[in-house]
């Protein structure tokens, strides 16, 4: 069941999740989560860095999986989402280097890469709290939209509208960005046990009005979110205006 909350900005919205995140960490200290890369988290990736500096936040027995990365790129890269997680979450709070999990897009055998990340999923237990984005064509992490949507971690095409939108992170140089990307599968998220998906911004309305009002289709991955039984859009209200 979808669970809407609107807030009045940004700003608002990265303070919450922030104090969401700290809560669910001293609950369950050895939290399992699921993170996105985009420009949607660095206001709230910022508010984790600033409540770790109060003592506010402990990632010290957490552990993290992204969701995707892109293809033929090594972590050390300066535009791999490794590189953006490293810059705007974990070099800011205490968590442990090994319990950072992430996709190896440079890894020699991609295929099997992808079934390693699945298996490090499975060994903890799945995903306890999944944070999403979503792209301005309805994507979720790298699933892009297709006639058929992978279940697990895959080799992804990705689309021209997303190559476009991270070619920030290679200098705008859009010829850099990379035409592949490994990405955890729909069924993966899915079974995260809470799902919580952040949109901001006036580019993002038409897509979250899909979500929420429109059929289940591969067309648009994130209508799957639909069949979850506990997930929360948590919008601005430039996103949230064509509800």
């Amino acid at each position: 069941m979808l669970r809407i909350t609107v807030l009045p900005d940004e700003r608002a919205l990265a303070k919450q999740e922030a104090e969401r995140i700290a809560a669910a960490l001293a609950a369950k200290p050895d939290l399992v989560l699921g993170l996105p890369t985009g420009r949607t988290p660095v206001r709230l990736y910022h508010e984790l860095g600033v409540l770790a500096s109060q003592g506010r936040v402990d990632f010290s027995r957490a552990t993290t999986f992204n969701l995707d990365e892109f293809l033929g790129i090594p972590w050390s890269h300066p535009g791999s989402y490794r590189t953006f997680m490293e810059q705007h979450l974990f070099s800011r709070v205490n968590i442990a280097p090994e319990r950072i999990q992430f996709l190896n897009g440079a890894a020699p055998d991609p295929e099997a890469e992808c079934r390693r990340y699945d298996d490090a999923v499975e060994s903890v237990g799945g995903i306890d709290l999944q944070l999403l984005g979503i792209g301005t064509n309805g994507h979720i992490g790298f699933n892009e939209p297709a006639r058929e949507l992978a279940g697990r971690s895959h080799r992804v095409t990705l689309k021209a509208s997303t190559r476009r939108s991270n070619a920030a992170l290679f200098g705008g140089d859009l010829s850099s960005v990379p035409m592949e990307a490994l990405s955890m599968g729909m069924a993966t998220i899915l079974h995260g046990k809470q799902l919580v998906l952040l949109a901001t911004g006036k580019s993002k309305a038409r897509c979250i009005e899909r979500l929420v009002n429109g059929p289940l289709t591969t067309k648009m991955p994130a209508s799957f979110l639909q069949l979850h039984r506990d997930v929360e859009l948590v919008l601005d209200q430039a996103a949230a205006e064509l509800l």
